[in-house]
């Protein structure tokens, strides 16, 4: 991480930045078992746009440029991450790390206790990348989580294949 790294609200001009950086990084599931996510269409703006006024869209920005975002939102009382993604050039730096961090920051600061996402099991930089940084794995699904496992298997999610994982802020 170099020390021109800037994190800090997304705002509505960037909504088109956040989806082409959404975009990038999904190339990083080629040659994975989920390939296939790397022709997914990124998160449509009108839910960037919810998130960003909600202050659930965070960016990482080094030189003037959004590198970075992680997208969040309040479930069942805890941070929900939707979302995160770097664009390939700058993985490895742990910026994603970095802006979990700040999401706990801010869920410490909405009295949220703990930080909550749905990953892949099987892909390196998913589940095992999520427990290096103090997730554990959920065994027994709230309501709120199984809503969201219903969320994905409507978008054709394999959901065998993923995980819920929560950490505790």
């Amino acid at each position: 991480m170099t020390d021109d790294m800037r994190l800090r609200a997304a705002t509505t001009s960037e909504i088109e930045r956040v989806r082409q950086i959404e975009r990038a990084s999904a190339s990083r599931f080629v040659g994975t078992a989920r390939a296939a996510l790397a022709d997914d269409e990124p998160t449509d703006g009108a839910t960037l746009t919810q998130r960003i006024a909600a202050g659930g869209l965070l960016v990482a920005e080094q030189d003037g440029e959004v590198v970075a975002f992680v997208m969040f939102r309040a479930v069942e009382g805890c941070g929900y991450i939707e979302q995160i993604d770097v664009l390939p050039s700058h993985e490895r730096r742990g910026i994603g790390a970095r802006l979990i961090e700040a999401v706990a920051e801010v869920a410490r600061g909405r009295g949220w206790p703990a930080l909550t996402l749905s990953t892949f099991k099987d892909v390196p930089f998913n589940a095992p990348y999520y427990r290096r940084l103090g997730f554990a794995d959920v065994e027994a699904l709230t309501p709120g989580m199984a809503e969201i496992r219903a969320e994905h298997e409507a978008r054709g999610l394999d959901e065998s294949a993923r995980v819920f994982m929560r950490r505790e802020v």
